[in-house]
């Protein structure tokens, strides 16, 4: 298994960041509330707890994000500071290394501030020893010198806000977890937001889209604005150069056909491993180190990004046996599907 999705999984279709959307996310990410799409329930809560923290003057209870990539978990954490008023400092868990950069980061915090910390799963351990007391005490718990001479300093932290983001909530230690008073779980977005998005941001990049180029974009974004928001710019590149510069039906799905991306956000990718299990496997239960060998593709690649969205259609069944592909896969395919 990998430790980072980023490093193996460079596919178009992907919901991981690829160098490309750094710049684009940055131009297009929502500064409030209002502007924010979607995740309707998460937001109004957390406007709750904002008005009130607020209306006290105390600082935000920290906050979870976990849910699947390219769902606006960043976006949200700033719309967060913002909500509030305060400044943001954002790092990674990969990024804190030693005990002493965590440090750094916290007795630079003013009061009520937010650090933000993606892939929060991913601190070294030590690290989050040395957070345990700053979430709870707001505090810093040292040990100065050695052997019976050593003693132990507290330096005090301003009242700050932690908002951590992850991928895998699973995998976080209890004692992390148990210490966020909000927990938010991200939802994948419905076609209907999506398409929301995919004009909202034409609108900021200046492009041209009719509403039913939007709504077909939104139907293969495989739920995700970040792929959305890529397949935008890419289909705006086929429309400056192939047609007069404004996205229109035709040259969206002449576009998406081009990028071999299906009527559900299926591409190549997905296709192959399906076709696998059905043609060369006879849709009998196949291993993963078995589908691995047979496609070429990493097993961790298999079980941790293609495989999501394919159960989630409910095109593959994961069995004690091995991966089964289900009926709905053959239909997509065209493929006559018969019980094992």
């Amino acid at each position: 298994m990998f430790e980072n999705d980023e490093e193996f999984d460079e596919r178009f279709i992907s919901s991981s960041k690829i160098e490309e959307d750094e710049a684009v996310e940055n131009v297009l990410r929502p500064k409030t509330m209002a502007d924010y799409v979607g995740q309707k329930q998460v937001k109004d809560n957390l406007m709750v707890y904002i008005k009130a923290a607020k209306k006290r003057g105390e600082a935000l209870d920290h906050c979870l994000l976990y849910g699947p990539p390219g769902l606006g978990k960043t976006t949200l954490a700033s719309v967060i500071a913002n909500e509030l008023d305060v400044q943001i400092k954002i790092t990674s868990g990969p990024a804190i290394e030693k005990p002493s950069d965590l440090v750094a980061l916290l007795t630079n915090l003013n009061a009520n501030d937010v650090l933000f910390i993606d892939e929060i799963h991913r601190l070294n351990h030590n690290v989050e020893e040395i957070l345990y007391p700053a979430m709870e005490d707001f505090a810093l718990d040292f040990m100065i010198g050695k052997g019976p001479s050593a003693r132990s300093m507290r330096i005090n932290l301003p009242k700050f806000t932690l908002i951590g983001a992850t991928t895998k909530a699973g995998t976080l230690a209890s004692p992390l977890r148990d210490r966020f008073g909000v927990l938010c779980r991200l939802e994948l977005y419905s076609p209907e937001e999506l398409a929301t998005i995919a004009r909202r941001s034409a609108n900021i990049l200046n492009i041209n889209i009719d509403e039913a180029s939007a709504n077909e974009i939104a139907k293969r974004s495989r739920g995700t604005p970040r792929i959305i928001n890529r397949l935008l710019k890419r289909v705006r590149d086929f429309a400056e150069v192939l047609g007069s510069g404004e996205i229109t039906l035709d040259i969206t799905k002449l576009a998406l056909k081009k990028m071999d991306i299906d009527d559900l956000g299926l591409d190549l990718v997905d296709r192959r491993l399906l076709l696998t299990m059905i043609d060369k496997f006879h849709g009998k239960a196949v291993g993963l180190d078995t589908l691995s060998a047979a496609t070429g593709e990493e097993a961790g690649t298999i079980e941790d990004v293609y495989e999501p969205y394919l159960l989630q259609l409910g095109f593959i069944s994961r069995t004690p046996r091995g991966r089964i592909p289900l009926d709905p896969a053959y239909k997509h395919l065209g493929r006559i599907y018969t019980e094992e």
